[in-house]
């Protein structure tokens, strides 16, 4: 799938040295005279023992100036997901005006940011010159919660797309890749500025069920009261509302949403951050959630199933095209959940079908990931069961 400023494509062999650079030439050749900005790159980890020299292929035939990406075991190509791949995914994009700069950041680094002026300096990014961020990361040795909140420091309201890579679980090996270069470890931060900047979807799968409440009595993670209530009361109340059918539904499948901006007049999907409830007493009135509300905060219970799901997108996208108006989409990076895909919605292709259908056809690429990571409000946060779209769009 591609459109005249961006080209994505699947490789579905082995490794194989030809081939690929006869592919790499080929997926050039469909933008025309237009040169490349920049080249997004997901492997299977069937290709870690040639993923550099793939990169080195696919820099040199496709001529990227930028290449960046991540290791996952399934992909996503213009409108297809790819689940349990052995292939690679390359999308090309053409970005007029776009000012592009990518950086490599470790744990250590994590361990040292303490100030709101680390990450620039370390960067080389002035917030004054970044749009936005796209963003790929091990997991297993880089603690993505505690850079996302050094990262807010230096850069929100500059929205961050991205995901955490996943590779061989039992081994927690995965990889991370910038230009030529394969690390086993930390992540890979692309800034995109100029005369592009990132708009976007964060789907977190979820419909809201019943009204909003404002939180009256809150202990770290712990809700004793809402609206002077007892916490768990006001859950079991807004459960006992719904329909037989729905209330089927919400069995299991109950969470929290919590509103990240105050000061708007009604709140709508994609103005709640949304989190596990992990626990309930009857008897205390308290609900355990994964998150740290605050006294004061509006939260309102969502319900998350397939239904809601591809709801919550349909919607979001319509919101994201609104929001666009006219402008040129040069291209898109989808990262989703890896609960997501037929697990979740019973059929293939889902979330890029989607994407193809309200925004298309764009070149798309992108992969599923341990965990995505999207904006809500003025911050960035790490999801679960999540499509995080990032749109490459004109300024």
């Amino acid at each position: 799938m591609n459109s005249e400023f961006s080209a994505a494509a699947y490789w579905s062999d082995g490794f194989d040295d030809d081939g690929l650079r006869a592919w790499a030439e080929r997926l050039r050749a469909q933008l025309g005279a237009r040169p490349v900005s920049l080249g997004l790159v997901f492997m299977s980890p069937k290709f870690f023992p040639h993923a550099r020299a793939t990169l080195e292929i696919l820099r040199v035939h496709a001529r990227i100036p930028l290449l960046a990406g991540c290791s996952s075991a399934s992909l996503v190509a213009g409108s297809h997901e790819i689940e349990d791949a052995t292939g690679i995914v390359l999308a090309l994009y053409s970005l007029p005006g776009a000012e592009l700069k990518g950086f490599r950041f470790t744990q250590t680094q994590v361990e040292e940011a303490d100030r709101p002026a680390y990450w620039p300096l370390e960067s080389g990014v002035d917030p004054k010159h970044s749009n936005g961020w796209l963003t790929f990361i091990d997991p297993f040795h880089l603690d993505a919660e505690s850079w996302i909140r050094s990262w807010n420091q230096s850069f929100a309201p500059l929205p961050v797309f991205g995901g955490l890579a996943s590779g061989v679980f039992s081994e927690q090996s995965t990889q991370v890749y910038l230009n030529g270069d394969v690390f086993e470890d930390g992540g890979v931060a692309v800034s995109v500025g100029g005369d592009i900047k990132l708009s976007g979807v964060i789907s977190q799968g979820c419909t809201p069920i019943g009204e909003t409440w404002t939180l009256t009595r809150v202990e770290q993670n712990l809700i004793h009261q809402i609206a002077n209530r007892p916490a768990y009361a006001v859950l079991a109340e807004t459960v006992q509302a719904l329909s037989p059918a729905d209330q089927q539904k919400a069995r299991g499948n109950l969470f929290i949403g919590l509103v990240m901006n105050e000061y708007l007049e009604d709140f709508h999907r994609g103005d709640f951050l949304v989190r596990n409830l992990i626990g309930g007493d009857p008897n205390s009135g308290v609900l355990a959630v994964a998150a740290l509300p605050r006294a004061g905060q509006t939260i309102q219970f969502h319900r998350r199933d397939a239904v809601a799901a591809t709801e919550d997108m349909g919607e979001l996208l319509e919101h994201a095209k609104e929001n666009i108006g006219g402008a040129t989409i040069y291209g898109g990076c989808l990262c989703c959940c890896n609960g997501r895909g037929k697990n979740l919605f019973g059929a293939p292709n889902h979330d890029a079908e989607q994407v193809q259908k309200e925004l298309g056809p764009i070149g798309l690429a992108g992969f599923y990931a341990n965990g995505e990571i999207g904006p809500v409000g003025e911050k960035n946060y790490l999801h679960g069961f999540t499509a995080s779209l990032a749109l490459f769009v004109k300024k």
